[in-house]
């Protein structure tokens, strides 16, 4: 898997050929997210390529702050079931962890039991409590330490 970066204005990096529906607006909400975090490298958004397909989105939710960084992920529809949500959470623990080895990688997810919350236990996140999200209302609360 590879995973290609989202630009300022939500203008992917490279080319990535055709883009499944939906992506579009994946793009026009990254940017905003941008305007609204800022755009600071490697803390952005990313398009998600396996087999030269466009198979999901993920990224960083802000850059780090106070020793924590959240990311969030999403697979296309079609690809569900077949390890890329694993794969694009996996990459980016591993950007977190080339940039900063001591941040605390957290992940927020619905609390019914749901694939995410499979994919974060198989990469040895540990959920560690409840919160109000504005938009979600209650989620779970996921991390992963630096030294897990």
């Amino acid at each position: 898997m590879k995973l290609i970066p989202i630009q300022r204005g939500g203008v992917l990096s490279e080319s990535v050929g055709l883009l499944p529906a939906g992506t579009g607006e994946v793009l026009s909400a990254t940017s905003k997210l941008y305007e609204s975090v800022g755009f600071v490298v490697p803390w952005v958004c990313y398009l998600a390529i396996a087999s030269d397909n466009v198979v999901g989105t993920c990224g960083f939710k802000a850059p780090p702050n106070q020793g924590r960084v959240e990311i969030a992920y999403y697979t296309f529809p079609g690809y569900e079931g077949k390890g890329i949500a694993t794969q694009m959470t996996r990459l980016l623990v591993s950007i977190a962890r080339d940039a900063n080895p001591d941040l605390v990688v957290a992940a927020q997810t619905l609390p019914d039991r749901n694939a995410s919350h499979r994919v974060l236990e198989k990469l040895g996140f540990v959920r560690v409590g409840t919160l109000a999200h504005p938009e979600d209302g209650t989620v779970l609360e996921w991390h992963k330490s630096a030294r897990a």
